[in-house]
């Protein structure tokens, strides 16, 4: 009765209430993209593993000072252990108080950020800004084949 109804008004139903599905799962895989794509950019938890590099070493003028934090937060310049407290004094001490000469920073891979920040700031207060981050350098080895022209 009801086909006969809209047969009477001469609607078709076909062509008014047809939806595009083609078009609506194309719409579909595109926001899928987007959420795929953009899923791993936002992530907040990222996982470094900074202490390698690649870069070559270059020579510099002067002999550097060379401050080790361990992984138990433990201080050391050269070989012999110093107190967070006394750092100040044992610097300026080692380097004849030249503000200018190079702290190098070598800190256990196990040594979280905020302890490397505070003995970065433990020398900051004391006048040197001069200090540089110390890692190891990467060795690449080429394969066999590769060395050959």
């Amino acid at each position: 009765m009801a086909g006969d109804i809209c047969a009477s008004r001469g609607d078709r139903i076909d062509d008014k209430h047809r939806l595009n599905v083609p078009r609506l799962i194309d719409v579909m895989l595109v926001l899928l993209l987007i959420v795929m794509v953009a899923a791993p950019i936002a992530a907040a938890d990222i996982d470094v593993d900074v202490p390698a590099l690649t870069a070559k070493s270059t020579a510099r003028a002067g002999k550097p000072l060379y401050l080790t934090l361990n992984s138990d937060h433990t201080l050391r310049i050269g070989g012999s252990p110093v107190v967070r407290d006394d750092l100040r004094t044992v610097i300026d001490r080692s380097v004849g108080g030249d503000k200018q000469t190079r702290i190098l920073v070598r800190a256990d891979r196990n040594v979280d950020y905020g302890s490397l920040m505070e003995v970065m700031d433990l020398l900051r207060d004391a006048g040197y800004s001069r200090v540089a981050l110390v890692g190891l350098e990467m060795v690449t080895v080429l394969p066999p084949s590769a060395a050959l022209p």
